[in-house]
């Protein structure tokens, strides 16, 4: 006789078949998390951009609205162009930093080995040609290791940023089909408040890229400024490094940090102390001032909350969890608030 629907044993069935299925699907999205997570970066950028797109899709042009495709091409080219001339500005004072810094680099090389033997760390000096000879062969092996990553993961990232730009372009032109099919994957009675909860995050999302622009801003002014009056040379460009940095959580302003120092450097080690004193206290002020503040009035998240997204989000997929953490949050807040909202009488 078959066992019936509630005996101890089909139940036990059930459950280990459903705990298999389970594995499965966790195992199944282990394995292309890679994937899911450039799904995820583009339907943000997506949903950050939505509103700036019917903006331009409600322009007319010749008695015509503009096409939808046409207004998302549009912002593309506006970054793209940006992008360029943030290149075109960078660049060339970085190289020129660069060739200033090897034609140095045998005197700054000399000055510090000299401190070392005067106090007792060196015995004599070592020239750059034999610290290149007592190289190992496993260190030039592991250097070679090294730079090969580096262009790997450079090239990686170009083709995922590439990725994510083309399939937000696609979300976003497809994006009216795919609420209406999101939808009704819902009651009729509840697709309204799905709908209002789906422009809430629109909104949130949206605002968080509006606040991401408004603390480079902040940081990019305040960097400009605090470096001319040091009298640091090129301000302008490393404020430009600063500003751009700044749209990287934890090792962004770091690494932005880093030109200015060595240009300060080159000028004197009192002015290199002073630009890491002045960049110190400018994270200090980001991380526990302006970046929970801003959030929260453009975003709508408690200063707590944020604060503690981006402990965890960084904690969990590293520079790319901290910049996903805040709108992460925010439509974690929307979804909470919809689950305990209490019905409508």
């Amino acid at each position: 006789m078959n066992a019936s629907p509630d005996s101890p044993r089909a139940l036990i069935r059930y459950a280990l078949t459903a705990l298999a299925v389970a594995v499965f699907i966790a195992w199944a999205l282990w394995e292309v998390r890679d994937a899911l997570l450039l799904i995820y970066i583009s339907a943000l950028v997506a949903i950050g951009l939505s509103p700036l797109v019917n903006e331009l899709e409600r322009k007319r042009l010749i008695r015509q609205r503009v096409p939808r495709w046409a207004a998302i091409l549009v912002i593309y080219l506006f970054i793209i162009a940006a992008l360029i001339a943030v290149a075109a500005m960078v660049i060339p004072a970085i190289v020129m930093q660069a060739q200033d810094l090897a034609r140095e680099f045998p005197q700054l090389l000399h000055k510090a080995q000299q401190w070392l033997v005067d106090h007792g760390v060196l015995t004599r000096e070592i020239s750059a040609q034999e610290a290149v000879q007592s190289a190992s062969v496993s260190g030039a092996q592991d250097y070679l290791g090294f730079v090969a990553n580096a262009v790997l993961g450079v090239i990686g990232g170009v083709f995922g940023v590439i990725t994510v730009l083309v399939l937000a372009f696609y979300l976003l032109v497809d994006s009216s089909s795919l609420i209406l099919v999101f939808l009704r994957l819902f009651p009729r009675d509840k697709r309204p408040q799905v709908n209002d909860a789906c422009r809430r995050v629109t909104h949130k999302i949206s605002a968080w890229l509006g606040g991401q622009l408004l603390l480079a801003g902040i940081i990019g002014s305040t960097a400009a400024l605090g470096l001319f009056l040091m009298g640091v040379p090129f301000f302008w460009v490393l404020a430009l490094i600063a500003a751009i940095g700044e749209m990287i959580p934890i090792v962004g302003p770091i690494l932005s940090a880093v030109p200015a120092i060595a240009v300060a450097l080159s000028v004197g080690p009192t002015l290199a102390l002073g630009v890491i004193i002045f960049f110190v206290g400018q994270q200090q002020l980001e991380n526990h001032l302006l970046v929970p503040k801003i959030m929260q009035r453009q975003v709508g998240i408690s200063p707590v909350f944020v604060i503690i997204a981006l402990l965890i989000g960084g904690s969990l997929l590293g520079v790319m969890g901290a910049i996903l953490a805040v709108p992460t949050a925010a439509i974690l807040q929307v979804l909470l608030e919809e689950t305990l909202s209490e019905p409508a009488e």
